[in-house]
């Protein structure tokens, strides 16, 4: 059984999420968010909540213990991109992009994997 928790549009751009997101791919859950509390990023603290989130949905919905989760899945897929303009010399505008992302992270008891 497969469980899954998901963060929409989160104001951190995918390329910067995806650094911490390759650091806990394939982690048990306890060690992901050891590992991401002592990562000196503000994005490390967006990252753990959604761990949180779906180990928490494992233990809640589906009964499942929180200290055999792994982490089977995570990815963070870009959201909305907003575009703002600066002004620039002679009456030019120059674009800024501001990136967000979708983050999904998908926990599994380690014994169901490989069954």
């Amino acid at each position: 059984m497969e469980v899954k928790a998901i963060s929409k549009d989160t104001g951190i751009s995918p390329r910067k999420v995806r650094l911490l997101v390759d650091m806990v791919r394939g982690k048990r859950v306890d060690e992901a968010l050891s590992l991401l509390k002592f990562t000196p990023t503000p994005t490390a603290r967006v990252v753990a909540k959604v761990v949180k989130s779906a180990a928490a949905n494992a233990e809640n919905n589906f009964q499942m213990d929180p200290a055999d989760l792994k982490i089977v899945g995570i990815f963070a897929d870009e959201a909305r991109t907003m575009k703002r303009f600066r002004p620039r010399a002679r009456g030019r505008a120059a674009p800024i992009l501001k990136r967000s992302s979708h983050i999904t992270v998908i926990v599994a008891e380690e014994e169901s994997i490989g069954a």
